[in-house]
């Protein structure tokens, strides 16, 4: 028996789903698409959604959308996937990293204040673990400096903020549903957003910069006319895909109701334990627990997971600060870092939690975190 910190769950429904478009006229972009994400713009209460080929594809055209280009500073987290940051590189920007909240593992909004310059055009925050971040003062500081908000919600969907889901908050969410997400299209992304601006801009980046929406084209053409209006990308996502997204969907809140389950299954189990710090929901919110992270003493950190890899449970650390890579070292960030970031990270152990994991096996985790403490 092995047990994952994640992993997906597909049934005979999920499967008959994929086979029946594979069977009919689309396969690529096709109806699908179109029902995937009005489904997940309902969803989120959003009146816009823009389905793409994966997580760091949403994050790349919501900043391609935002106008962010040389010469921009864009704020985000130093705890987080790398693509977070990459994305604003990918326009040539230049990512800041402002420290996280101690408890809430988040971006902390007093710390964005402070890095704040005139080249700052953005800020990407991000809703680590499923945590929502502070979203009403990330948004009046944007309002105080006229920045465009992106949340990376790779994590949170199915998340409230405040009896709000996150997706319909901010200027654009991108969500991801790569396998260890909450659903699954295989691969995949999704940019959410309410403003038919940045709706049409997102379409545009996404196939290539083209249109054929005669509202938009520039000259007047025959029924096969297009035209180029923007460097856009093939970031294109299939029907087969958005099938298969449908489908899970249906089961999203059974899914996120079992993963509530398993996160107060171990905030119970770890309650009383001294040496365990378990993560804190900030007030109003509600988690959607893409991950249960715990920090342990960082002494005794490597040797519990190497342990726990003994035992077959595949814990696994989120995140080593993107500043510390050596990419980022390389350009420019030898000398950041984030004091709360560092701490946090070494002593991170994310646990398993995903919707399929049993009461046997969560059972099992415990067990075995409580012995090697």
């Amino acid at each position: 028996m092995y047990i994952p910190y994640g992993r997906q769950w597909i049934d005979e429904e999920d499967i008959q789903a994929v086979v029946e478009t594979l069977q009919s006229d689309y396969i690529t972009t096709g109806p699908k698409v179109e029902e995937f994400e009005k489904k997940i713009a309902d969803y989120v209460g959003a009146k816009y959604a823009v389905a793409v080929s994966n997580g760091t594809a949403a994050l790349h055209v919501a900043c391609l959308a935002a106008g962010f280009h040389e010469g921009d500073e864009v704020i985000t987290t130093p705890i987080t996937f790398v693509a977070s940051a990459n994305c604003i590189l990918y326009c040539g920007a230049t990512p800041v990293f402002a420290d996280i909240n101690s408890a809430t593992y988040n971006i902390d909004p007093e710390d964005i204040r402070k890095k704040i310059t005139k080249r700052t055009k953005g800020i990407l925050a991000v809703h680590f673990t499923g945590q929502p971040c502070e979203m009403d003062e990330i948004k009046e500081i944007a309002g105080e400096h006229n920045l465009v908000v992106i949340e990376d919600a790779a994590h949170a969907l199915g998340a409230d903020y405040k009896g709000k889901r996150i997706g319909g908050i901010s200027d654009m969410t991108t969500l991801s549903f790569h396998p260890v997400k909450h659903i699954t299209t295989g691969e995949g992304g999704m940019i959410t957003t309410n403003s038919k601006e940045l709706y049409q801009r997102l379409i545009l980046y996404r196939n290539h910069g083209i249109t054929r929406d005669t509202s938009l084209l520039t000259a007047k053409g025959g029924p096969w006319y297009y035209e180029q209006q923007e460097l856009g990308y093939n970031y294109r996502i299939t029907d087969i895909q958005c099938a298969l997204g449908i489908s899970q969907l249906k089961k999203l809140d059974a899914f996120i109701a079992r993963r509530r389950e398993i996160a107060a299954g171990y905030n119970k189990a770890f309650q009383e334990l001294e040496k365990v710090v378990m993560p804190k929901q900030l007030d109003g919110c509600n988690s959607s627990w893409h991950l249960y992270v715990i920090q342990v003493r960082a002494a005794d950190r490597e040797r519990i997971v190497r342990a726990l890899h003994e035992k077959n449970i595949g814990v696994n650390v989120h995140y080593i600060p993107v500043y510390s890579q050596p990419y980022y070292r390389s350009h420019g960030y030898e000398n950041v870092i984030c004091p709360n970031a560092k701490k946090a990270y070494e002593s991170f152990i994310s646990l398993p939690i995903y919707a399929k994991l049993s009461e046997e096996e969560q059972d099992y985790v415990i067990r075995q975190v409580k012995e090697l403490l």
